[in-house]
């Protein structure tokens, strides 16, 4: 996978610390070198006043004083760490060995700096060797001792990994999404039918400029030609690091140097009405600081936001953090992620799956093929992350990678590139996941809400209900411009859904997810919602009773629930309970059946605080059935609680 910045801009990130103090050591040597020559010498403290600022010239300099003297040790290690800082990685090795071949014991630290750069171009045997004869040397203060551990462990992890590659075979994705300039940071919704990610323009001089957000819609096995989303999002500032929520209704993303911004760069979101998206709105404290904050990730239950910020109380130099949104709609102050995840080094491009339980990113604090390497970690039931696993060889490389997608249906990842062989710049990639990198399988609900009888669109609340815990597992709303929904449904639970909007009666349905083993067969429905009115019947789809019985199993509250709060809005509604049975057994016990069921429901109303003139029930055994009671699908519906509005 290739990189977001230019390699010399990447290298300095990593020697930012390193050469200073290297060079500082260089200056602040005793006036006795290791060598006797006064013209070698003077060119070199030629040098060391240009390394800082004029990296180039002091490369010069250097060459010219070894040409007077190549046993000139100090020489050969200014000019390695130059090389290194400059990214010319095969010319610092070389010069480091010559000075373990001049003498190995005039300066120990040289060996873990070249351990470094060998890292850096994965050749792990030999950065193990030379990180290893720095831990053993005791004439060093061993301040980089943890550093040097890790990329000893990365070594033996990364010759391990080399042996035993993961599947991975990209494939670019074409012209229709990339171009001559660069394309990186995809988003996609979690049907996997809009993909979306930002492109920069090439300058003159190849480098990257204005960054705006495209779009392309899935055609088949296709995309179509992606376009700018064009205003109110895209502006002359650049915009960067979209989300997409898993329905598509909002993009959340990364702007930075804003008029309306706390810090350098804030996260904004926008919302999707129809097809025009709103003016981005800065989220504000306590997600925005004084500080960075990046790279948002939002999960498909609408609950959790995942983000990048280098704010006080984290780990490294950049964390990840989540916050929930709290029932008001304000977001609860951020909670660092903790070191089981975060690390003293850098996290980036946080990608939580819409399962929920799966996130994917990218460390370079972690025991890795060297670089910034991408993890995938994953939460149990009860909430708590598991311990991160690196995605392997060749996904991660002795490079810097980061940024990995994951689509809905967990099969297929995309990332972006600078490999030969692409339309320039960066380019966006996918490939065939591996089974065991791969999220746990979800299906989804999609569709329109309108009003039954004008058939206009609405926007609606959405619910989704674990029958067995009654807890919210999904909280939505339907797009108020055209009533498109996109509801993900992770499988192996039953849910109840609920769909409600204010002055219509509320829609429930039931799914029983146990069986569903994917993707392949998602829920596509329309909800038509009715408003309020005399003689409307509502079918109360999860409400469950024991065969041949009439108490309320305990997944019946949820939906019980969900009626007391309907009628406490609709304080002068009067409703009837209905009771139904298909046409099997006897017919008078069908009816007793049936009152009974009905009886139950309203008995649970009243003790629930709903007056008892209200309401009413009534058992109708098999005389109103829905559908003809020939197989057991069709008598399974028949078998049904209802409530009718006798009066508004």
């Amino acid at each position: 996978m290739g990189k977001y910045e230019s390699l010399r801009k990447v290298v300095f990130l990593i020697y930012i610390l390193v050469l200073p103090f290297s060079i500082v050591r260089m200056i602040a040597q005793p006036v006795v070198y290791s060598i006797k020559g006064s013209k070698a010498i003077k060119l070199y403290e030629e040098a060391q006043k240009y390394a800082d600022q004029y990296p180039e010239k002091a490369i010069e300099v250097l060459k010219r004083a070894l040409e007077k003297d190549s046993n000139f040790i100090e020489a050969h290690a200014l000019l390695a760490e130059l090389y290194a800082y400059d990214a010319q990685f095969e010319r610092a090795i070389e010069q480091y060995k010559k000075t373990f071949l001049i003498n190995p014991d005039f300066y120990p630290n040289n060996f873990f700096y070249a351990g470094k750069v060998e890292l850096k171009l994965g050749h792990y045997a030999d950065a193990k060797a030379h990180l290893e004869r720095y831990m053993g040397a005791k004439s060093v203060s061993h301040k980089m001792d943890g550093e040097a551990d890790l990329m000893i462990r990365s070594c033996e992890f990364s010759i391990q990994e080399l042996q035993h590659p993961v599947p991975f075979e990209p494939h670019n994705m074409g012209a229709s999404v990339n171009s001559p300039d660069f394309e990186y940071y995809p988003a996609i919704t979690a049907d996997d039918q809009v993909f979306l990610f930002t492109r920069s323009a090439r300058t003159e001089s190849g480098a990257r400029s204005q960054e705006d957000f495209y779009l392309s819609k899935r055609q088949g096995q296709d995309w179509s030609e992606a376009m700018n989303i064009g205003p109110p999002i895209n502006t002359p500032l650049n915009e960067g690091a979209p989300a997409l929520s898993a329905d598509g209704q909002f993009l959340i993303f990364t702007g930075c140097d804003r008029p309306d911004g706390k810090g350098n760069c804030d996260i904004y979101v926008s919302r999707k009405t129809g097809d025009r998206w709103s003016r981005p709105v800065n989220l504000g404290a306590p997600i925005n600081t004084k500080y960075w904050e990046s790279q948002p990730s939002f999960s498909s239950d609408g609950k959790t936001l995942y983000f990048l910020s280098n704010r006080p109380g984290g780990q490294g130099d950049a964390d990840i953090w989540q916050s929930t949104l709290n029932a008001d709609g304000s977001w609860g102050a951020p909670v660092n992620m903790g070191n089981k995840i975060n690390t003293p080094g850098k996290e980036e491009s946080p990608y939580i799956h819409p399962d929920t339980k799966t996130l994917y990113f990218a460390s370079n604090g972690r025991v890795g093929m060297g670089g910034s390497d991408i993890y995938v970690v994953r939460k149990d039931d009860q909430g708590n992350w598991g311990d991160p696993v690196n995605l392997g060889y060749p996904i991660n490389t002795f490079g810097d990678e980061n940024s990995l997608l994951v689509s809905g249906s967990g099969n297929v990842a995309y990332f972006s590139s600078d490999r030969p062989g692409g339309y320039g710049g960066l380019d966006i990639y996918h490939f065939d996941l591996y089974e065991g990198a791969r999220p746990g399988k979800i299906t989804y609900l999609k569709g329109k809400v309108y009003d039954s009888r004008s058939k206009k669109p609405l926007a609606a609340a959405f619910e989704l209900i674990d029958l067995e815990t009654s807890k919210v597992i999904v909280e939505s709303e339907s797009n108020p411009g055209n009533g498109e929904f996109l509801l993900c449904l992770p499988t192996d639970k039953n849910y109840a859904l609920n769909v409600s909007k204010s002055g219509y009666l509320f829609y429930s349905e039931n799914y029983s997810l146990k069986e569903v083993k994917g993707i392949s067969k998602p829920f596509l429905m329309d909800v038509p919602l009715q408003a309020i009115d005399t003689g409307l019947t509502v079918e109360l789809k999860n409400i469950f009773f024991e065969t041949g019985k009439f108490d309320l199993k305990e997944e019946s509250k949820t939906e019980l629930q969900k009626l007391i709060t309907f009628l406490t809005a609709n304080k002068t509604l009067r409703i009837e309970l209905g009771g139904h049975t298909d046409n099997s057994g006897d017919k008078k016990a069908n009816v007793l059946l049936s009152q009974n069921r009905a009886k139950s429901v309203y008995e649970f109303l009243v003790t629930n605080g709903i007056p008892k003139e209200r309401l009413s029930y009534k058992g109708y055994g098999d005389t109103k059935p829905v559908a003809p009671n020939d197989t057991p699908e069709h008598m399974q519906k028949n078998r049904r609680t209802e409530f009718k509005v006798i009066a508004k």
